[in-house]
Parts: structure tokens; sequence; C-alpha cells
């Protein structure tokens, strides 16, 4: 799965999610759905303009996590 880590850079660039917002040409409530995992997509534009207000890499912001594999209870 895609993880997104955009709370950890806004916080580590002290940024609010209004600024940031603003800075990006979006609404707070998308900042927010990127920040709370909810966005199954985001385009390039919108993601190269957060990299270049947090001064940033993608990689900076999304990462992958391999799935836990499911367990199985054989009941020996």
């Amino acid at each position: 799965m895609i993880q997104v880590e955009l709370n950890v850079m806004m916080a580590k660039r002290n940024m609010t999610t209004g600024r940031l917002a603003k800075l990006v040409g979006i609404t707070p409530a998308n900042i927010s759905i990127l920040k709370n995992g909810k966005a199954k997509a985001i385009r390039f534009s919108t993601l190269a303009k957060i990299c270049e207000v947090l001064d940033c890499q993608p990689g900076d912001l999304i990462r992958y996590v391999a799935d836990e594999p499911a367990t199985t209870d054989q009941g020996d």
C-alpha cells in the first residue's frame, strides 16, 4: 500500500494546512484528505507544487509499505 507522510513534512517545515493549501492552490479539505491517507490519487502537478512549496522530494511525502500477509489459523 502507499502511505502518505505529508503531515510529517508539514511539521518539519512548520506549515499549516491552510497555508499549504493557499500556496499550492488547492482547498484545505483536499490537503486534509491527502494528510489523512484518504486520497485515491494525486495529480503529478499537485505533487510537484507541494514538493516545491515544502522543498522536498516526492519520496519524502509518499512511500510504499508492503501489505501484511494474511495469516491462517490451522487449529493444530
